[in-house]
């Protein structure tokens, strides 16, 4: 078990150690397509890259998802055959968003063990989300 400090620490060493390691500027918040964001997250039992739509009208959240769902399968045909799509999606914080997703279980942000592939796992995924946000942002922008 670990104290909180000891947990901080683990965390914040696996963060900087996955910035050394990848060393590029990610999209994640500037996608210039309001309440579409990208996220990395790394917790006690699993990994996961997403796509979220957080935007605060919910009416231009739904546009936004049902142009993403319309994508559905060419993002799991040609980039991500594991995307794991969630119309209603409760983050920590109680907001309520949708999000695509792939995730990696078995592993541990306290366990460095499982940090290297971990961070090729973050790496790999959130490239090819890139990737297919590059091929599409003007259609999901309209």
């Amino acid at each position: 078990m670990f104290s909180k400090k000891e947990s901080k620490k683990l965390r914040e060493d696996f963060w900087i150690a996955f910035g050394k390691s990848y060393p590029r500027k990610w999209i994640l918040y500037n996608t210039i397509v309001k309440g579409l964001l990208f996220r990395f997250h790394f917790d006690l039992k699993k990994a996961l890259v997403s796509m979220d739509v957080e935007h605060s009208d919910l009416e231009t959240r739904i546009v936004l998802w049902e142009k993403i769902v319309s994508l559905k399968s060419i993002l799991k045909d040609e980039f991500l055959p594991q995307a794991i799509f969630e119309d209603y999606f409760i983050l920590e914080n109680g907001k309520e968003i949708s999000r695509v997703y792939v995730e990696m279980t078995h592993v541990s942000i306290h366990n460095k063990n499982t940090w290297q592939e971990t961070m090729v796992f973050l790496s790999e995924n959130m490239n090819l989300f890139e990737i297919f946000f590059g091929e599409y942002q003007d259609m999901l922008s309209a």
